[in-house]
């Protein structure tokens, strides 16, 4: 699993092994694998042109240790100081002896357009609220040239620990971090500044418990797959029951059955006016027309794709004493005082835009604090919380603890019907027993997979990342 921690948890850790190593060691280790990530982007270091904008803090000085090395290795590396006097020291001096070269912000733009690589060192992971305007020129001639950018720990101008960008920020093609990741690197929209992520490892060793944000991997999705064994009937699979779809939207009803059957569900009852339409796609599925009350036996709820204004069957479906998933117009239709009173686990899978209705704020400002916003959710509401979108985030309830980060989203799943096809996936895991938490994780990691392999490269529908979800588990399980 990877694994971020938050600034002050990094700065502990460092000030922890720093203890315990010769003075300047710990920087040192820093420079040397950001001068080895820069070689590779390079290919050739020598007569190579590298700029380094360096500011006051740390990260300027393992970026003019970097330069020197590179440097030694014939490439041209000049040091534009935002703050000479506050200049690393020891760095500007290895760079010097290095035969490389510092000046002032007055030579930066020239220098910039005429680089091939420019190395980010302007601001540390403590940098809040954007670049300063000095700095900020700096960023947008590197944005403007032809030069690779790369960033050392994080791009300067994005938060560290929230992802958040309130302002101008360098825009790389590598980040070069250290020791561990920082939540901004992992999401949008400071993810998007951050380009590929490298990281280095430099003996750092933060608590487990201090833990602020985990993106599953393979081997992690693959230990949470419920598998039948051999005395194992549709019960013990989990039976999953779909509230959905009106006359109006039929398809969100189709959609959520085909992520729940292609999900592992046991069975799937149906409850809805689409009835007609999903027997004709999906003949495998239990169909009624009585209400959820009535439809038998089931081991989760889904509830609200496509279901425009039926708040009756949310409410009953909210009063059930089995784990239930709210999305799209259930999240409208339910009442807040029945979600937080529900004993049984609650997933709610909003966007942005639903994020925002329930929070009641703009949706500019939900996509701009996603971490923030997903974790005020799960709070408000006492649910799990999947936060859909570019970075999907997934918030235990109450909000405490790590929150989790989709890595396999891709922009072929912004096409609609997908959030139905997620739904039902999800659905199925928690009607097999999984956790509200690792169903969600679970579900959105396979709904990311499954798109990047049905799209593989030009435009898929709902329906084919439903179809393609059989081959992400198959991946998965390797």
């Amino acid at each position: 699993m990877r694994t971020a921690y938050g600034v002050e948890t990094v700065r502990a850790a460092e000030r922890e092994l720093m203890a315990r190593l010769p003075d300047g060691a710990l920087m040192q280790r820093a420079a040397a694998g950001l001068a080895a990530a820069c070689a590779d982007l390079l290919g050739r270091v020598y007569g190579s042109r590298v700029v380094l904008l360096i500011g006051s803090g740390d990260n300027g000085g393992d970026a003019l240790y970097a330069g020197a090395r590179l440097a030694r290795r014939g490439a041209g590396v000049t040091a534009v100081l935002l703050t000479p006097e506050r200049a690393h020291p020891g760095g500007l001096a290895a760079l010097h002896r290095a035969a490389g070269r510092s000046v002032g912000v007055e030579a930066a733009e020239d220098l910039i357009e005429r680089a091939d690589l420019v190395v980010d060192g302007i601001v540390g992971i403590g940098g809040k609220g954007g670049l300063r305007p000095e700095a900020a020129p700096l960023a947008a001639a590197a944005d403007r040239a032809g030069a690779a950018v790369v960033a050392v720990d994080l791009p300067s101008g994005v938060d560290a620990d929230t992802g958040e960008v309130r302002g101008t920020a360098v825009r790389a093609d590598l980040t070069v971090t250290f020791g561990t990741h920082k939540p901004g690197l992992l999401i949008d929209p400071a993810r998007e500044y951050a380009g590929v992520v490298r990281l280095v490892d430099i003996g750092l060793e933060p608590p487990s418990d201090a833990t602020e944000l985990e993106a599953l991997q393979h081997a992690d999705v693959a230990r949470l797959l419920p598998l039948p064994a051999a005395e194992t009937d549709k019960y013990r699979r989990g039976v999953v029951g779909i509230a959905a779809g009106s006359a109006r939207y039929p398809g969100a009803a189709v959609l959520a059955v085909a992520g729940a059957l292609r999900g592992g569900a046991g069975a799937v009852r149906y409850v809805g006016p689409a009835a007609d339409a999903v027997i004709a796609r999906f003949p495998e599925t239990l169909v009624s027309d009585r209400g959820p009350k009535k439809a038998g036996r089931v081991q989760a709820w889904v509830v609200g794709p496509g279901a425009g204004d039926d708040a009756a069957t949310v409410a009953e479906v909210l009063a059930t004493d089995v784990p239930v998933l709210i999305d799209a117009d259930g999240l409208r239709l339910a009442d807040a005082e029945a979600v937080r009173g529900r004993t049984a686990p609650t997933l709610m899978t909003p966007h942005a835009g639903e994020a925002a209705a329930l929070l009641g704020v703009s949706r500019e400002e939900v996509e701009g604090a996603r971490l923030a916003s997903v974790r005020e959710l799960a709070a408000r509401y006492a649910a799990t919380v999947l936060l859909k979108g570019s970075t999907t985030l997934v918030a235990d309830a109450g909000g405490a603890g790590p929150v989790r980060v989709n890595p396999t989203g891709t922009s072929w799943l912004a096409t609609a019907g997908s959030g139905d096809v997620l739904s039902g996936l999800a659905g199925s895991l928690l009607a097999a027993g999984l956790r509200a938490v690792d169903a969600a994780s679970v579900a959105a990691y396979l709904h990311g997979l499954s798109a990047r392999f049905a799209a593989d490269g030009a435009p898929v529908g709902a329906h084919d990342v439903a179809e393609g979800i059989p081959g992400a588990w198959r991946d998965v399980r390797g």
